[in-house]
């Protein structure tokens, strides 16, 4: 039986293996494995591909996240609001810093943390407000910024799925005070291993991320604020070069399949993904929802069909943050999509044949 993976990472090798190669022979041969060339070349060219001034790289996108946090001062006794429904380096990097998450429960449609219940949770503490652009798709930042410029709010846009994406123009990740994006490898531009960087048009946040992600220093061996080691490295750096030259045809390419997914699984008793009015959706997931999710995706695995589920505990019902919302709180909008949500193969060299394949599954499933 012929499968179909949720992503298939060895057919985009081979369709770009000669480049790749040849880049990754370049680092080995010049041998500058640390802060090599590669790396000032490839942020330059993120920043001009986003339309941002500063583009820094480091390790990975959960070290964006902490680092983006720590040169905007964010530490104890400090809240940052957030959404419950992501993946965890989102609360995970909060909390190592000592401040502590709000969450804000979810839109229904777009999943992202919805904008009018943010007010509500401001306090004298609030510092920041991180909404993450869930699955490919901006979260709603107008009403967003303009709130936070009122409150005196620093916005840390989580854009770890969302390269590409676009916001009535304007490319995720460059809205707020800084932008903070993952090249883990299945993401849309990913590395062939852990990847990230940070992007904003603030010079002295720039400064002072590139500083605290190279042990707080910009002379070797004179360390001028607390940093960590979260270098991109030159190989990574090399490869990502390579892939982000296809990464807008590769984003086409996603949006074909996903509408290929919507016009076969019309009239089934499933919500596919919205796309919200204004945005570019770039599908780093095509995530349905549906009350028989774990009967559908038992129903694919049988039939060779990959799927994932993301994500299946909420971050405020995870056991390591649980205390930190109280075993009280409630996001129904997050709990019931959690239980609900299932993420179907998507990615760039899908043939139709494989789309087909994957609608018709789960057409007989609900036929």
């Amino acid at each position: 039986m012929s499968q179909v993976k949720m992503v298939d990472l060895h057919r985009q090798y081979l369709s770009i293996k000669q480049e790749i190669d040849g880049a990754i022979q370049s680092v080995l041969e010049g041998t500058d494995f640390i802060l090599g060339g590669a790396v000032r070349k490839f942020e330059l060219e993120l920043a001009e591909y986003l339309g941002v001034a500063h583009a820094i790289g480091c390790a990975s996108g959960t070290d964006a996240l902490q680092v983006a946090m720590m040169a905007l001062g964010i530490g104890p006794g400090d809240e940052v609001i957030t959404t419950p429904f992501t993946f965890v380096a989102t609360t995970e990097t909060i909390v190592l810093l000592g401040a502590r998450p709000i969450y804000v429960d979810i839109d229904s449609r777009s999943y992202n943390l919805d904008v009018r219940k943010i007010s509500d949770r401001i306090t004298d503490r609030t510092k920041a407000i991180i909404p993450v652009h869930l699955y490919g798709q901006p979260a709603d930042m107008a009403p967003l910024l303009r709130l936070a410029r009122d409150k005196g709010l620093k916005v840390i846009e989580d854009a770890a799925q969302a390269i590409g994406a676009r916001y009535h123009g304007a490319s995720a990740g460059t809205l707020g005070d800084i932008g903070c994006l993952s090249f883990f490898p299945s993401k849309n531009l990913g590395a062939y291993g852990d990847a990230g960087a940070m992007v904003t048009n603030d010079p002295v946040l720039a400064e002072r991320c590139r500083m605290i992600a190279v042990h707080g220093s910009k002379k070797r061996y004179e360390h001028e604020v607390l940093g960590v080691n979260s270098r991109l490295d030159t190989l990574q750096a090399a490869i990502l070069r390579v892939k982000l030259q296809h990464l807008e045809k590769w984003t086409e390419a996603r949006i074909r399949i996903a509408n290929r997914y919507n016009q076969g699984l019309q009239a089934l008793d499933v919500v596919t993904p919205c796309c919200s009015p204004g945005v570019r959706h770039v599908y780093n997931q095509y995530s349905i929802r549906t009350a028989k999710r774990d009967e559908l995706a038992e129903f694919l695995r049988v039939r060779g069909i990959s799927h994932a589920i993301h994500y299946p505990v909420p971050l405020h019902r995870q056991p390591a943050y649980q205390h930190l919302a109280g075993p009280e709180s409630s996001f129904p909008i997050a709990e019931g999509t959690a239980r609900e949500i299932l993420s179907l193969p998507i990615f760039p060299e899908m043939t139709k044949e494989d789309v087909e394949k994957v609608t018709a599954a789960v057409r007989e499933f609900f036929g």
